[in-house]
């Protein structure tokens, strides 16, 4: 079954390539097809709100890291709230905010789009990678206010880095979540949203249109990807790649169209191993499919329409679950680096800590992530939980396993630093036998039939 479904991926990945000669190589612009529309709009393609949701997370994340360890917990509870819930006024870009070597175009999160929010659009379904049996939007909040109190971002007691953690999370929750499981989903079935009215009133472009174009910004990859390579795609993200950026050549960067966030920087990430083609595939699906929608000229799509759009549907939506896995692979293995080196430091291990805290926060964000869109995980999801766990081993070995009453972390286990190592290369097995992953980075594989062996033995010795 699983081999049969990275099979399919593979063919319909083949094909999109095969297409991309004889279509276009940027993400519109597209024409005005909505039949009746008299406005003097010339193209149809509108995804501002979701590139406004990007720029949302990213001050988000970067907010998480200014608590001073409690007095200013209140207020920078509520600026992060005004964030993640929407504020009546127009919120400053905290991030990405440009530099004098890549400058960007908008300094406010209104002059992308007005009235936004993520806690609407987050994934609300249950969460049972994160104590407390909450929801997803009520496990965001709980990381906001702990994140709110803490110093810098960073809890060294329980090992939590919320800053990463947030982040991570959020790029399930919000823009896989809703692409996959909304847009992608029941919005393509016949009449939801159809091809032959306006998506809402006044709005220059049809149902199925802003739908497809939807997604595609959650997805946050240029409009012009397809003519850039990883390495480049990579750097614009980092901001230091303003001629790879500046398509039109205006000397800015404008973050509605030419900015890279979240989703599409890890699978330039990913494809960066020379592995594996994520990024490119995932976008000339998106232009495969909103090109078919363009060419109905403003009617109802037929069935065979709709199925051909499922199909780009299906390989965005595989390729996009199969980045998160490769960050959690990837993360996985800088976590069982971070215990070698810790266990090579001694007490002079603060650095060392500090950033095996960080890779697991983005572990952690992932494994969550991943468990936001369409799919139900099932036992995958359970063995994944169980070998993460719900906080790191700490310096004492102990970990958080639960919340109290007052709802504190609790830590009332422990677990050998080896132990923990084996429960991340399992997690790298997982990621391979469960989504095929294949760029691998931080690939730790090897190590794990001696890892496993060497603490049987020890075991069997304890036992003996």
């Amino acid at each position: 079954m699983l081999k049969s479904k990275f099979m399919r991926t593979t063919v319909i990945v083949a094909a999109a390539f095969v297409a991309t000669a004889a279509t276009a190589n940027t993400y519109g612009p597209y024409p005005i097809t909505l039949q009746g529309y008299e406005g003097d709009r010339t193209n149809s393609v509108s995804y501002n709100g979701q590139i406004a949701r990007h720029v949302l997370h990213d001050s988000l994340k970067k907010l998480a890291g200014r608590g001073d360890g409690g007095a200013n917990a209140a207020e920078l509870e509520a600026q992060m709230l005004s964030y993640f819930n929407g504020s009546d006024e127009d919120l400053p870009i905290i991030a990405p905010a440009g530099s004098d070597e890549f400058p960007v175009m908008q300094s406010m999160v209104g002059e992308i789009s007005g009235g936004k929010n993520m806690s609407g659009k987050f994934y609300n379904g249950a969460m049972p990678a994160w104590p407390g049996n909450m929801s997803g939007v009520q496990v965001m909040e709980h990381m906001i206010s702990n994140a709110a109190a803490a110093n810098g971002g960073f809890d060294a007691e329980n090992g939590f880095d919320w800053g990463q953690l947030i982040s991570k999370f959020t790029l399930g929750a919000m823009p896989y979540s809703q692409a996959v499981d909304n847009y992608l989903d029941e919005k393509l079935d016949a009449d939801n949203k159809p091809n032959d009215g306006p998506y809402s009133d006044g709005a220059a472009y049809t149902g199925k249109e802003h739908v497809w174009d939807e997604a595609f910004g959650y997805f946050g990859t240029p409009a012009h990807t397809i003519g850039l390579t990883a390495d480049q795609v990579y750097g614009i993200a980092k901001g230091r790649d303003l001629a790879a950026a500046d398509a039109n050549g205006d000397g800015v960067v404008d973050l509605r169209s030419e900015m890279v966030f979240g989703p599409a920087y890890y699978a330039a990430g990913a494809d960066r191993s020379g592995n594996t083609n994520y990024l490119p595939t995932i976008t000339q699906a998106f232009i495969d499919g909103r090109e078919l929608i363009t060419s109905a000229e403003g009617v109802a799509l037929t069935d065979e329409q709709r199925n051909e759009l499922r199909g780009y549907a299906s390989t965005i939506e595989e390729n996009w679950e199969r980045v998160i896995a490769e960050a959690i692979f990837k993360y996985a293995g800088s976590v069982y680096n971070d215990i070698n080196a810790l266990q090579e430091a001694g007490e002079d291990n603060a650095e060392i800590y500090r950033n095996y805290v960080k890779h697991w926060g983005e572990l952690k964000g992932f494994t969550m992530a991943i468990q936001s869109g369409r799919n139900n995980l099932g036992a995958t999801a359970v063995e994944m939980n169980t070998l993460v766990g719900f906080g790191p081993v700490t310096l004492d070995n102990s970990y958080v396993t639960g919340l109290d009453a007052d709802g504190n972390f609790t830590r009332d286990r422990r677990m050998a630093w080896s132990d923990y190592q084996l429960n991340m290369l399992k997690v790298q097995e997982l990621m391979v036998s469960a989504f095929g992953v294949e760029a691998r980075a931080k690939d730790q594989l090897a190590e794990l039939e001696a890892l496993a062996g060497a603490l049987d033995a020890a075991a069997s010795a304890e036992t003996d």
